[in-house]
């Protein structure tokens, strides 16, 4: 690959969405990162647009669309970036057409950064939910330092681990997803710093960064989505390699652990895991969403196992025949007239999640701040309005 028009060898990451470059002696950019029997110690991580003469191997699936930055002499990528991290520049045409660049589709690698807490909460059953990325867009931060920009927890990334946690899944349909612009996120913005982790909400559509030009997506009404099949918890050690720790499995409803002994040792911040467990089940708490298909007239608890499409949830492999229509379950109600999703109901009351955070919604309800965008609170189950369960349906 060329770089700053000097040829590296390099080797490609995320299905040619960022490359890692290596170098024999020390170069701009550049970190020192031997690793056993490599010849090239200094490495770094580069986006796919930031290299040059790129001819990739013929791509195993349909390629994700890049992010497209419209450019002149007078107005850079510096010019583009800046606009991106001011609030009052939400409605720049030039702006808003490189967010909207930045598309999905059915089975596009979604990303979420973790701290080790919310690992655990993962491997535990939560299911994806709040702020998240196309694994295209941030395939080239890969080190603890890095991705912190991408953190939900309200830290900088030192939480007594050297490592980042990453949940990928693949997305089941574009509908599940929302840019956090415009009217319906504009309570978001308007957040004191006291009343919210992590990094501000800036309205644009990017992640606030000094450095990065990063689109951030919310899942739809910060709902819970349904765990994929084949979804995986990773880790990236300081060097930056990719480690996966665990794949889901659907029919089983827990985590099979993939990592060898070699690596296990990044589990050990995790709190409440055992690094030697070779299998966990998220247990049976009554899950806030699910997804439902459609197949001869009955109607079957499904899963998303894409880029194939939709499933019957079987145990039996000849019971996993593909559903006729699919559709995301999940039950909705208001308290004190603000619109909440229901995640679960125990004796009498209810947890609730807002759909529109803001600074009155999070005052009428007392709503708590759990990650960056996610407000949940408790409520008398007596005392909700308009309580009911409804089907979104995914296209064909």
């Amino acid at each position: 690959m060329t770089y700053g028009g000097v040829v590296y060898p390099a080797e490609e990451i995320a299905r040619g969405a960022a490359y890692e470059l290596f170098s024999a002696e020390e170069a701009p950019g550049f970190e020192w990162a031997p690793r056993p029997g490599a010849a090239l110690p200094w490495r770094r991580f580069a986006h796919a647009s930031e290299v040059g003469v790129v001819q990739p191997a013929v791509p195993a699936e349909e390629a994700e669309s890049p992010l497209l930055v419209p450019l002149h002499r007078e107005r850079g990528w510096s010019y583009v970036q800046q606009l991106s991290q001011q609030p009052a520049a939400a409605g720049d045409p030039t702006l808003a057409a490189v967010r909207a660049s930045a598309v999905l589709r059915r089975g596009t690698r979604m990303v979420k950064v973790l701290s080790a807490r919310q690992l655990a909460g993962y491997v535990r059953g939560w299911l994806p939910h709040g702020f998240c990325y196309r694994e295209h867009d941030v395939a080239h931060l890969r080190t603890p330092a890095a991705t912190a920009v991408l953190r939900t927890d309200g830290t900088d990334g030192h939480d007594g681990a050297d490592v980042t946690y990453v949940l990928r899944w693949r997305a089941a349909d574009p509908a599940d997803y929302d840019v956090p612009v415009g009217e319906a996120h504009r309570g978001l913005t308007a957040l004191a710093p006291r009343d919210r982790l992590g990094g501000a909400v800036l309205g644009t559509g990017f992640v606030p960064s000094s450095a990065q030009l990063v689109p951030e997506f919310v899942t739809r009404d910060f709902a819970d989505l349904p765990m994929p099949a084949n979804a995986t918890l990773l880790a990236y050690p300081p060097d930056g390699a990719e480690v996966v720790l665990y794949s889901y499995q659907a029919e089983q409803r827990g985590w099979l652990r993939m990592v060898g002994p070699q690596w296990r040792h990044l589990l050990a911040a995790v709190p409440g895991l055992s690094p030697d467990q070779e299998y966990v089940p998220t247990g049976e708490a009554p899950r806030s969403t699910r997804l439902v298909g459609g197949y001869a007239g009955g109607e079957y608890e499904a899963v998303a196992d894409l880029p194939g499409g939709f499933r019957v949830l079987a145990m039996t492999r000849a019971a996993r025949y593909p559903v006729e229509s699919a559709a995301r379950r999940l039950r909705l109600a208001d308290w004190r007239g603000v619109p909440c999703l229901v995640l679960r109901e125990e004796s009498g009351w209810l947890r609730l999640r807002l759909r529109r955070p803001g600074p009155d919604a999070v005052a009428e309800t007392g709503a708590q701040c759990q990650e960056r965008g996610v407000y949940e609170t408790w409520a008398p189950a007596d005392e909700v309005t308009d309580d009911r369960v409804v089907d979104l349906p995914y296209a064909p």
